[in-house]
């Protein structure tokens, strides 16, 4: 059973929901990522998904394409990336961790490299935003070989035949997302998310999670009571951005990133 699986089963046994941040790897600086991330985990992050920067990540609103930009101008590398998930790893081995990011830098590197030196830094979940079912096979055939998760994104305009192609293919958990348009846009409309979680629901038993429109506590613990977990994104890698523009040193940064999640964990176990 991998970390997803575990922690999504152990959340459900205690009836609980799974709150799952996402933060770019090198922004602001490559050195603030790993205590980001122990820091969050602190306040309660059940599963952290790390963005891997590209440079054009498509399905990205403004807030999330200025980070990606932040972390390559530090060079910032999948053999970074598995560096700082190793080192992550020194310490916390429970917690899980999914690579977000898009096809080519996997491609690059090879399906079969890729796969082995994730798992050898611990990696758990791989969510390929541009990798449409149709084409995943081979990288799938790598992941499953290294028991690493695949994570697919589904969207509004996704069809049930299209659903169920790609839970078949797909493990860990589904990223249902919530709105139509780039991340960080639009305003959340709980009954389209609910629809969608019912269609979804119908077709697979797989565990789903939802992003794109979770901006604070209420729109947490308002798609919280729907479903298995919430992904905070944009307003997270704004607090790191904001913080950072202010010039507040590595803790203090720190610190206020933390405390957006700690509000979304005590929102989420309030259901």
């Amino acid at each position: 059973m991998s970390r997803i699986t575990s922690k999504l089963a152990q959340l459900h046994a205690q009836q609980r929901k799974a709150v799952v941040p996402y933060i770019v790897a090198g922004d602001p600086q490559l050195a603030v990522t790993v205590p980001l991330m122990h820091a969050l985990v602190e306040v309660g992050a059940d599963i952290i998904e790390l963005g891997v920067p590209f440079s054009d990540p498509m399905a990205e609103g403004p807030v999330i394409q200025l980070a990606h930009e932040r972390a390559l101008l530090h060079r910032t590398s999948l053999r970074n990336i598995f560096e700082l998930v190793a080192e992550f790893r020194r310490s916390d081995n429970a917690t899980p961790v999914v690579l977000m990011g898009y096809a080519n830098p996997v491609e690059h590197m090879g399906y079969a490299v890729f796969a082995d030196a994730a798992v050898a830094a611990g990696v758990d979940g791989l969510l390929t935003v541009d990798m449409p079912p149709e084409e995943a096979d081979e990288l799938n055939a790598h992941l499953k070989r290294v028991g690493i998760d695949n994570i697919f994104l589904l969207a509004p305009t996704t069809t049930d035949q299209r659903i169920r192609a790609i839970a078949e293919l797909a493990s860990g958990y589904l990223y249902c997302v919530s709105l139509k348009g780039v991340t960080g846009a639009g305003n959340l409309d709980v009954d389209a998310v609910s629809t969608m979680l019912q269609r979804i629901k119908a077709i697979t038993d797989l565990p789903v999670t939802v992003g794109f429109g979770i901006k604070d506590a209420a729109s947490a613990k308002s798609v919280a009571r729907l479903t298995e977990g919430v992904v905070i994104g944009s307003a997270l890698v704004d607090r790191v951005a904001q913080s950072a523009k202010q010039n507040k040193a590595g803790a203090d940064l720190i610190a206020s990133a933390a405390a957006l999640i700690a509000e979304i964990r005590g929102a989420v176990d309030s259901i």
